[in-house]
Order: structure tokens, then sequence, then C-alpha cells
């Protein structure tokens, strides 16, 4: 099996709600947590710390292929051991991620979870963030991006593609046609423009916290539209 996929539980399920994760299930993006914690611990130098702003900077003024950006994204990680990004992932979720939930996220969760829907992560970050928050709200699985180990340490690449953009879209995909479900009965939370593949694909398309560009699209097409705050 992908190791980004999650082993379903066992439950029965007529859909699948799909959320993605920063900005849409919680107010923080996991990925600059992670590395603003590392740098409060000293964990990463200031060159590093340079590194990753800089790659997060072309992806928000898209001054290059964004599916490139957020694959490199993840570089500023090489050579640390694997059990330092997982002690990283579960004190920023302790710390940060779990705090800024949404309440209405756990709402709409249950109430898929009411109507017989599995519901789903869907995002690009970290297999360590992704399975935490899982098992935090009771969610029944999670897929997500998971980085390359070798020899007990991470490479600063990603295993296969980040699940981002296109390649979300893929695995949604792959995700419906193995469990037998109708991508037009599924629905998909998201808030970037970045997650159009997807939710162009399901039947139910959610935009919490659109940034602009999907907000106008949101609009045009007549989708559901949520504000959610902490």
């Amino acid at each position: 099996m992908d190791p980004t996929f999650s082993d379903d539980k066992d439950r029965a399920a007529i859909y699948v709600a799909f959320f993605d994760l920063d900005r849409t299930l919680e107010g923080a993006i996991s990925g600059n947590v992670l590395v603003n914690l590392a740098w409060k611990k000293r964990q990463i130098s200031f060159k590093g710390l340079l590194n990753a702003f800089y790659f997060y900077l072309l992806y928000k003024l898209k001054l290059r292929d964004p599916i490139d950006i957020i694959d490199k994204m993840v570089t500023w990680v090489k050579g640390k051991p694997e059990t330092w990004i997982e002690d990283l992932c579960r004190e920023a979720c302790n710390e940060i991620l779990f705090p800024s939930l949404f309440s209405e996220a756990v709402t709409e969760i249950s109430f898929h979870k009411e109507n017989n829907g599995k519901v789903v992560i869907l995002s690009s970050a970290l297999i360590q963030i992704c399975s935490r928050v899982s098992e935090f709200l009771g969610i029944d699985g999670f897929i997500c991006s998971s980085l390359e180990v070798k020899d007990g340490y991470l490479t600063g690449r990603s295993v296969g593609r980040m699940c981002f953009g296109e390649e979300k879209l893929s695995r949604l995909a792959e995700y419906c046609s193995k469990n037998t479900i109708d991508l037009s009965d599924s629905w998909y939370y998201g808030d970037s423009i970045s997650d159009l593949p997807a939710l162009e694909s399901v039947g139910n398309p959610v935009c919490v916290n659109p940034d602009s560009k999907l907000k106008k699209e949101a609009q045009k097409r007549g989708w559901r539209i949520l504000v959610w705050k902490n």
C-alpha cells in the first residue's frame, strides 16, 4: 500500500467527505508551523530557515511552477533523523495545530458521520501531522504526503509527488475507485485555488475560507462557501 494512504477503519459508508487540512480543518499552515517551531528550538540553521522562507515566498508570489516549489519545500529537513520529524510533528500538533482546529469543522465531520459518510483528510501536509489530526478527530483515514527516509535519516525529498494540485485529484480518484465510491456522491472541502481539480471532480464541492481566486470561482459556479474562525 502507498505509505501516504492510511488503512481505512472498518466502517461501511455510502459516500466520502474529503477535507483539506491547512486553513480548512484548522487555521494554521502546518508546514510553516514546523519550520517556525524548529527555528525556535534551534533545530534548523539560519540558512535552512531562509531556504524554507524562499520557497514559500516563491509559492505565494507564484513566481515558479507551484508543483515544483511544493516538492522543494521539504528540502530543509535533509539530514535529520526520522525520529526528529516524528517528535517535531507531535509537538506541533499538541501545542499549535490541535488548538487551531475549527469548531465548525468538528460539527461538519459529525454531520457526515451521522449521515453514514466516511471522512478522510486529503492534504499535502505530512503523514506525521495528518495521522495525528485524524486520530484526534476520530476521522476514518487520510491521504497525504510522506518524506523519504534512508538509513534512518530524511533525504529532503518526498516519497513520490507531494499531495498537491493534480496529484491530490489523482489520489482522490484512486481512493474512490479502490473503495467503489461514486465521485458524484463525494464531498471535498478546500481553501485554495490549487484545490480546484479536486473540487471540480466531486458532486459536492465546498470552499472553506477560500483564497481570492477560489472564492471567485466558487461564486461563478454557485459552490457553497463557508467562513470558519477560531
